[in-house]
């Protein structure tokens, strides 16, 4: 197990650099210039041409890569370009609000996943267990944007129960003001991932359901729920944990668009304001934290898989002879 964690180590570290020399180089081929959103309109040469070299963005490309690898080296995401602030803090305060925006939609939605998916699966042959999966089936359709307008118009709007939008200024020091805040936005992402992950869970379920070691155990005198618990549960969970990572990871790419519906400070608004305002060292912060923590889940993802299934487990003692 301990090899199994530095080979895992060293990809992560591997697929870091290597995705921090995609983004620099994929930035820089972007149009337009960073300096004219320093400058007034019809700036002179002299003046943008200062401007670039304020930033940094005159120098060579290798200069300016070796200067931002070692920035990052140091922990240092750099300094914003049009509100000379550093990055780091201005990410870690978004973060306070993609953070829990992302996490409580995902419990959410595995809360309502699971047991539905499994019913699905379980009561496939009735009425209900269609109306299940036809149902997931339609949530899988419906952009997030709409069903979030949706939700707006009858909880907020109409039922006046939540926010439409915003977030506290106070941020987490109002924590009832900031729960009210995140509620409809969270509703928003786990329905919309609920009904993705329930196909995973029912189609897991199903290879339970219909496999010789479950028909043995109930064979030998377990009840149902006994030989789920028992033999089922573990075996489903190994390709649902999977998708449980990608779903996460794939949540916190996209909340840009739900931040953008609810008008909520987090990492998605900072990273289209930084788009807009040609903000490189934004730009590059807001990316890099993702792609690791990215890497992160799909890392403990992958680690949980090994300890929950010993065939993995296996494969790895062998490897490691």
């Amino acid at each position: 197990m301990g090899r199994y964690l530095l080979r895992r180590l060293a990809f992560l570290l591997v697929s870091l650099a290597l995705a921090s020399v995609v983004l620099f180089a994929l930035l820089r081929m972007l149009p337009g210039d960073p300096a004219n959103t320093l400058t007034s309109v019809g700036a002179s040469p002299e003046q943008i041409a200062a401007a670039r070299h304020s930033i940094g963005s005159d120098k060579p490309l290798p200069e300016q890569f070796v200067h931002w690898i070692g920035q990052l080296a140091s922990g240092d995401l750099g300094t914003s370009f049009v509100s000379s602030l550093p990055v780091g803090p201005e990410i870690a305060a978004r973060l306070n609000v993609t953070i829990p925006l992302t996490l409580a939609a995902f419990v959410l939605a595995v809360l309502i996943a699971v047991p539905v998916g499994f019913v699905a699966a379980h009561r496939r042959r009735s009425w209900y267990g269609a109306l299940l999966n036809g149902v997931s089936q339609l949530g899988i359709a419906v952009p997030v944007f709409w069903l979030g307008m949706i939700l707006i118009a009858v909880f907020a709007l109409n039922a006046g129960w939540l926010p439409a939008g915003g977030f506290p200024q106070d941020g987490w020091s109002q924590p009832v003001e900031a729960i009210r805040s995140l509620a409809l936005p969270v509703i928003t992402i786990a329905l919309v991932m609920s009904a993705s992950l329930i196909r995973y869970v029912r189609s897991a379920a199903l290879d339970v359901l219909g496999s010789d070691y479950l028909r043995t155990a109930r064979a030998l005198g377990s009840s149902f729920g006994q030989a789920m618990w028992r033999h089922g549960l573990r075996n489903a969970s190994v390709p649902v944990i999977s998708i449980l990572g990608i779903e996460l990871a794939s949540t916190l790419l996209g909340a840009v668009v739900v931040e953008s519906v609810y008008a909520l400070p987090g990492l998605g608004s900072l990273l289209a304001t930084g788009i807009a305002q040609h903000d490189y060292p934004v730009i590059q912060g807001v990316l890099f934290v993702s792609t690791l923590t990215v890497l992160i889940i799909g890392f403990a993802a992958d680690f949980a898989q090994r300890i929950i299934d010993p065939r993995l487990r296996g494969r790895l003692s062998g490897g490691a002879r």
